[in-house]
């Protein structure tokens, strides 16, 4: 059993350990170093700056001159703010074994997070191979460094996806559901999971498993369908809603993700256990409902209705209440409040690119 831990004990219980984030310099990697080292737990962050971030960014010959230097400024954003809160990063490639235990070796992590992944599932189907190797082969050489130095990493969080599940049979679906995932990307995921289990079954390590749903918040450059939304209005473009945008996701702000994750780093398990977490905020709305806070924001956001997409999955509500038990989670930001934060900042940064380049593309 677990002990449900206040602030207060979070940050005493944090404030001995090394975490080091495997891939950590992407959207959920930086806001979660950044609220570990305000809990007082040192962090490294490994990762080789290509995937959605600076390399990426500068190569990338499909993203306009203004959208570059508008993700420049989010990820200089990243940088500076992990620079400020004194969280080192090692840029280092986590495929080559090599490259991640010269990184880990200096810091010594007493827990790992492992992140490393491509953050579409569309772009997952794309570069099926390279989908395996950042999913994949990242996670087996986290899970042979915990093998190396099983008297140090005393756990191993290993973040999944939401789309295990493959099609919601029900509104709701809890941990105890036979995952049944399709595509890549979602099997990718779920061969994580199991990989991560397998190690906790046959040498004991203390895992436990995340899964999020539909993120938004600052700094992202994923384009997923918040951000996408958001920046179409800008754009001058429509917000396309499939179906009518009767598709409905648990949309969750990533300051709820990073307070569920940390609480899984924080939270004091019994010995060689394995649990797995619905880290979401735990209500489904409807695309429409995005779309309609983005209008509200954006007064000229045009809505237009296109066919559905027959690919994607069904989706509803995560159950969290396993989170809640186990590790005292509650969602704190409703999508009327998180998300409607989320497009005014994104207003306010979009003007000041505006301004810096003289460009008007509203």
């Amino acid at each position: 059993m677990s002990t449900i831990l206040t602030p207060k004990e979070i940050k005493s219980a944090l404030s001995a350990d090394r975490v080091a984030l495997v891939g950590g310099a992407g959207f959920i990697g930086h806001n979660l170093a950044l609220e570990l080292r305000e809990q007082g737990a040192g962090v490294l962050i490994v990762d080789n700056l290509m995937q959605n971030n600076l390399l990426a960014n500068i190569s990338d010959k499909t993203i306009d001159p203004f959208r570059r230097e508008l993700n420049f400024n989010f990820l200089r954003q990243r940088f500076e703010m992990l620079r400020d809160a004194g969280v080192e990063i090692a840029s280092a490639d986590a495929r080559s074994m090599l490259d991640l235990e010269n990184a880990l070796m200096k810091f010594m992590p007493t827990k790992i997070v492992h992140l490393a992944a491509i953050s579409s599932a569309v772009d997952a189907k794309k570069m099926p191979g390279h989908c395996f190797d950042l999913q994949l082969i990242t996670l087996r050489n986290v899970l042979e460094y915990t093998q190396l130095h099983p008297d140090v990493v005393n756990r191993v969080v290993f973040m999944s996806s939401s789309t295990v599940y493959g099609d919601f049979k029900t509104q709701t679906v809890d941990e105890n559901v036979r995952p049944q995932p399709y595509g890549i990307y979602a099997n990718t995921k779920f061969m994580g999971e199991r990989l991560v289990r397998t190690y906790n079954e046959q040498y004991g390590l203390n895992v436990a498993i995340v899964r999020p749903s539909a993120l938004y918040g600052e700094r992202c450059i994923s384009r997923r369908v918040s951000q996408a939304f958001i920046e179409n209005a800008l754009m001058g473009k429509p917000l396309l809603l499939e179906g009518g945008g009767d598709g409905r996701l648990d949309f969750t702000y990533i300051t709820d993700l990073v307070d569920g994750i940390v609480r899984s780093i924080a939270v004091e398990m019994a010995p060689q256990s394995s649990n797995t977490f619905n880290i979401t905020y735990g209500n489904s709305r409807s695309i429409l409902e995005l779309a309609n806070i983005v209008k509200d924001v954006v007064p000229t956001a045009e809505l237009q209705e296109v066919p559905r997409n027959e690919i994607k999955p069904v989706r509803g509500t995560l159950s969290t209440n396993r989170a809640r038990d186990v590790l005292g989670f509650e969602a704190k930001w409703p999508l009327e409040t998180g998300y409607r934060r989320y497009c005014e900042w994104y207003v306010e940064q979009w003007e000041r690119v505006q301004a810096k380049m003289g460009t008007n593309l509203s």
